[in-house]
């Protein structure tokens, strides 16, 4: 029988319990896209008197951002946990083991994973306590918290390439802002259609961002929109290939770093 799914296991609950016994990096994942969420949709709630504005609650729109926020901060866990194993020894150690590179580096994204599970269990229960109402029912929440899931692996990937080819939590922490400044440079306070710069409009429009906001959006306000949730879930797909990508091609160095 294969040790690769005992590898993984292993590796998985390791992760796991890593992230959510951390508070320092748990409480800022939860509450920074709360605190956000609410000073923005009180803030904001002017903006739903736009004409073509698609909701007449800006919570319901902003709601999505959270999320995205959340996902964020995922790069910045799985990213840091990583490097902190590389500066210990950690890494080293398992090289000299018989666990495989592929169940290392599944096993080691089970943290991001249960931390986008928990985001999303906080921002929904908020969500419903402000008054959310999905327009996609019971059906739009559990594919939802799928897909939160999935973004949140998507960017642990991302992180975890970055801790792979540098090896450093400082290179992990200078990512944290330009993944802020992708959030800022997307749709997330106006539809695009409603963004008057072109300029702004064309780098939202660019902007992969845009399509994962807008996939949780359409959910919430439109029900199931297809080609909202295709493109949601196509970038997604992308951006966690790309990240496991990029990881698999720099673990075999880094585990020759003796």
């Amino acid at each position: 029988m294969s040790r690769a799914p005992l590898q993984v296991g292993v590796v998985a609950r390791r992760s796991a319990w890593r992230t959510l016994r951390q508070p320092l990096s748990l409480v800022p994942a939860l509450a920074f896209p709360l605190m956000f969420l609410a000073v923005n949709s009180g803030g904001l709630r002017a903006v739903t008197n736009l004409p073509g504005f698609p909701t007449d609650s800006y919570i319901d729109f902003f709601l999505a951002f959270s999320f995205l926020q959340g996902a964020v901060f995922a790069t910045l866990t799985s990213g840091q946990d990583l490097a902190e194993d590389i500066q210990s020894g950690f890494l080293n150690r398992l090289a000299l083991s018989p666990m495989r590179g592929s169940a290392l580096l599944t096993g080691h994204l089970a943290g991001v994973g249960a931390l986008g599970l928990l985001q999303a269990a906080a921002y929904l229960t908020v969500g419903f306590a402000a008054g959310v109402r999905f327009e996609s029912g019971p059906a739009g929440v559990l594919l939802l918290v799928v897909f939160s899931v999935l973004v949140a692996l998507g960017f642990g990937s991302l992180g975890t390439m970055l801790a792979l080819r540098t090896g450093t939590t400082e290179a992990i922490q200078a990512f944290f802002p330009i993944g802020i400044v992708l959030l800022w440079f997307s749709s997330m306070y106006l539809p695009r259609n409603l963004i008057e710069q072109d300029w702004f409009r064309a780098l939202a429009t660019a902007n992969p961002i845009s399509y994962l906001i807008e996939a949780i959006r359409s959910l919430v306000i439109e029900g199931w929109n297809s080609q909202a949730l295709l493109l949601g879930f196509g970038f997604a797909f992308l951006i966690l290939a790309a990240g496991l990508a990029g990881a698999a091609i720099s673990l075999p160095r880094r585990l020759t770093r003796t």
